[in-house]
């Protein structure tokens, strides 16, 4: 069997996400849909989900250790928000267009996986942006995401 790289290892490095989500970042404050639900996010915001994703793809704990993170805390920054599928896919399509732009890897495999895990998130987001309650128990683990399956059917509990 051939040794596989994580999505993280495929990727490149932190740096990668780093630059990916910064300038997707900048069009988001700049986006007339989008700019107002970010115009209040916090300096740290960027690393934030620069570590988040870089830890569900597989690098080390970036956002477990740097930034005192959990899933719990990370879902728990969507609630109340009501976003909108409209926002959703503005954010999605925002995020896939940066992606080329900064030149993050394309073959079919990585982009398959990568654009998985975005429709993924982004649909709990916008689940858990409707709620007024973190649902999520603090000690559930960090999702982790790979080449393949989601793991069957969306069930809520």
């Amino acid at each position: 069997m051939k040794n596989i790289p994580t999505l993280y290892e495929w990727a490149g490095d932190i740096k990668t996400f780093e630059r990916l989500f910064a300038r997707f970042y900048d069009k988001v404050l700049k986006d007339d849909l989008l700019g107002e639900v970010f115009k209040d996010m916090s300096p740290e915001h960027v690393k934030h989900v620069s570590n988040f994703v870089a830890e569900v793809f597989g690098g080390g704990e970036f956002y477990t250790l740097e930034n005192n993170g959990s899933h719990a805390k990370m879902i728990g920054q969507h609630i109340g928000k009501m976003l909108t599928e409209e926002k959703r896919q503005r954010w999605v399509h925002l995020l896939l267009q940066t992606a080329d732009e900064v030149g993050l890897k394309s073959d079919p495999e990585f982009r398959s996986a990568f654009v998985g895990y975005i429709e993924w998130g982004t649909r709990l987001a916008v689940i858990n942006s409707q709620l007024t309650e973190n649902p999520m128990d603090t000690n559930e683990p960090m999702p982790k995401w790979g080449w393949g399956e989601t793991g069957g059917p969306y069930d809520p509990n």
